[in-house]
This record gives C-alpha cells, structure tokens and sequence, in this order.
C-alpha cells in the first residue's frame, strides 16, 4: 500500500535537495516520477525546483484550483505508469490538495512524498502543514541549525536591512527567512 509521507523543516534545511535526490533515485531506477511545485514561487523562474546547492529540475506548477487527482488519473491514461508524486512547498496545499493527494495513495497506490515548512514567521501552521501533519502516514522531520548551534525549528522573516518582520500577509515571497531555534524565535 502506497503512502503519504511529509518531509518538513524550517527553511533552509534542505528540503528541495532531499526532494531532488528522491527523484534521482527512482529515475535512476527506470522509475518514472511527477514533480510539482507551486505556482507563486517564482524564486527561480515558474515551474521549477531549485536548491539552493544547485541542483534542479522542471515541475507541474499548481496553484489553489489545481486537482491533483485529475491530473494523476489523466496522466495515467495518457501513460503507462506513475511510481511516485514529489511535491515541493507542501505547505502551500489546500486541504483539498492534501485530501487528493491522500487519494492518490489510496486508490491509485501512487506513494506521495511532501516537502515543505511547518510553520510560518509568526510560529503558526500554514494549511498545507497542518493538514499534512494530521493526515501523512509517515512523518519525518529534516533538521537545520540555528545560528546559536541549537535545532532550528521556527523561521525568522526578516527585512531588506536585517530586521525582524513580525507583522504582515503569511506569504510573502522575496523576503528573506533565517532558521532559528525556540529560544531565539
């Protein structure tokens, strides 16, 4: 039986890179593989996951209308096979999306690796997240350090000159985020 897993961290941890190895690793296989990543996050041109060592690929961009299910069903009609989903900035799904992507894993027996942060700057769970959280059949946590040497498990947005934004919309893309422990947060 197929699974949900969600890979979570503060920023800079590695997400991307683990997802891309991921990838490597069933394609090196003969395996065939889905990436998707969210359409806002223009960082490194639309459609695309980059980290930040430098390695990349192209993915399926989705934003809050996209249906995972549909698109995995349609594929699979056009194609032979799909061995595993890899989806970046998970916590930007909507419930639905995690919901489609659970499906996905049940009914299509297609596992679904998930990467994304847990919390936003003010220590508060994104959607994705929290429904990720709640609902993934396997949990793993990707660890950073804070500047302090300590587990950084919170993010700092901070602005243009270094100081902390506490205020503001939950996603905001372009300010720059430091990953910090509790203590420091």
């Amino acid at each position: 039986m197929a699974k949900l897993y969600f890979y979570y961290s503060a920023m800079n941890a590695g997400k991307s890179t683990s997802l891309l190895q991921s990838d490597y690793n069933y394609r090196e296989r003969g395996m065939e593989t889905l990436l998707f990543t969210a359409s806002f996050d223009d960082r490194y041109g639309v459609g695309n996951i980059t980290s930040r060592i430098g390695l990349q690929a192209e993915a399926i961009i989705y934003d809050e209308e996209f249906d995972f299910l549909e698109y995995v069903e349609t594929y699979l009609m056009e194609s032979s096979r799909v061995n595993c989903l890899l989806v970046d900035e998970a916590h930007f799904l909507t419930k639905e999306h995690v919901q489609q992507l659970s499906d996905i894993c049940d009914y299509l027996d297609i596992p679904v690796l998930a990467y994304g942060i847990r919390t936003d700057f003010r220590g508060e769970l994104f959607s994705g997240s929290r429904y990720l959280l709640a609902w993934a059949d396997k949990l793993s946590e990707i660890k950073t350090v804070c500047h302090c040497g300590r587990k950084a498990s919170m993010n700092l947005r901070i602005d243009k000159n270094g100081a902390v934004v506490s205020e503001g919309e939950q996603v905001h893309i372009g300010h720059d985020y430091v990953s910090v422990c509790r203590q420091s947060f």
